[in-house]
């Protein structure tokens, strides 16, 4: 849990941090009851609380960037999730 945690206080952080691990926000969405579905390339669909998104996991990196550490902060709030 206090990993999750971490995780989630990571990406609503100011000033948003580029240095997220993909993997620790794929654990928490899974975590939060989200689902999670290939799409084509490096897309993956994430449906949570009645929302929907699609992201792009990061290649070569394993690390998030800013702008989509952004934008899994507005999907998370629309889902009803913060800190």
């Amino acid at each position: 849990m206090n990993r999750h945690r971490r995780t989630l206080e990571a990406i609503f952080a100011s000033p948003v941090r580029p240095n997220i691990l993909w993997s620790d926000i794929e654990a928490l969405l899974l975590h939060l009851g989200a689902e999670l579905s290939q799409g084509a390339g490096s897309r993956i669909r994430v449906a949570l609380n009645g929302r929907r998104a699609v992201f792009h996991r990061p290649h070569p990196r394993k690390e998030t960037d800013r702008g989509a550490v952004r934008s899994m902060r507005r999907f998370l709030r629309e889902a009803g999730i913060e800190p």
